[in-house]
This record gives C-alpha cells, structure tokens and sequence, in this order.
C-alpha cells in the first residue's frame, strides 16, 4: 500500500512539476477559453473571461515565483562553489601548515636531542679542571721533573765519584796485599 501510494505522489510531481498545480490550471484554462467561445450569453462570457484573466495571473505568478526560485537556485549553486573552492583551499593550506609544524617538530627534536648531548659533554667536561689550572699543573709539574732530573744528575755524579773512589780503595787494597805478599817471605 505503501509503495502504491509513493508512486501516486512520485507522477503527481513529475506531472504538475513542483506541485503548485499549473498543469492542472492551464487544462482548467483551456476547456474555459473553449466554452468562453461557445458561450451565448455575454455576462456568462464576462465572468469566464476574468476567471480566465485571473488564472492567467496565477500562472504568471507561479512561472515568475518559479523563475526566482531557479535564479536563487542558482545563486546558491554559485555560492555553494565558491563555498567549496575556498574549503579546498583552505583544507589545501591545513595540509601545508601540518607539513610545515612536522617539519618544525621535526627541527625541535633534533635541537632538544643536541641540548640533552650538550647538557651531558657539559657535565663531564665540569668534572675536569679548566685549561687554566691544567697548564699551572703542567708548568708545576715540568719544574719538578726539571728538579728531579738535577738531584738524578748529581745522585749519579755522586755515585760514578764513589765507584771511582771505591775503584782506586779496591786497587789500592789490592796493591797493599801484593805489597805485603811480597814483603813477608814465605815459610
């Protein structure tokens, strides 16, 4: 029943157009001009004659009604592109500006992974003295290997003198046992 019904409503509206009946008034306007022609009496005519007028204006009203409504239809089609052209752009611009904040969190990651590396060669490197201290170390240190090298000088100037001097003690003991062998005969 349903269905049926649907296809009632669905062939009214193919015929009569957007329902407003104009089909069904220019048939009702068409029999009337046929019996305006036939008709005898001129009161009788008069009267079809401004019914005739009056749904002339009605149709009249309705094609006009239905003409602005086309050219607002296609007002707002127009409307509804532009509409679109800047939503395209706009979406077109988002993509862009997404690419562009991946590119700069891209940037940032980068430059917060540098910081964390700066941050922990800074933490090593306050562990060590700074160039400053380390060359007075340095300059310390070569004084006192300078001084070590002279006290190793004269440790083995002293001990090359003493194993000179022990030398000429072993041969001159060495001398007064063969002096003293020869002198004591033997018995």
């Amino acid at each position: 029943m349903r269905t049926f019904r649907n296809e009632v409503i669905r062939k009214r509206l193919l015929i009569d157009g957007d329902g407003d009946g104009d089909d069904r008034r220019i048939n009702l306007l068409v029999k009337r001009f046929i019996k305006w022609c036939n008709s005898g009496s001129q009161e009788e005519g008069y009267s079809q004659y401004q019914w005739m007028l009056s749904t002339l204006s009605q149709c009249e009203f309705s094609m006009g009604k239905s003409l602005l409504v086309y050219d607002k239809n296609l007002r707002e089609m127009e409307n509804y592109e532009k509409i679109y052209k800047e939503i395209e752009c706009s979406i077109a611009g988002a993509h862009e500006k997404i690419a562009e904040c991946k590119k700069q969190i891209l940037q940032a990651k980068r430059i917060r992974k540098n910081c964390q590396e700066y941050d922990a060669l800074a933490k090593v490197i306050q562990h060590h003295p700074d160039r400053h201290e380390t060359l007075k170390e340095l300059e310390v240190l070569g004084k006192e290997l300078e001084h070590l090298s002279h006290i190793k000088e004269s440790i083995e100037d002293k001990l090359e003198s003493t194993q000179k001097q022990f030398h000429v003690l072993l041969s001159t003991i060495h001398e007064l046992q063969q002096t003293f062998m020869e002198a004591d005969p033997k018995p």
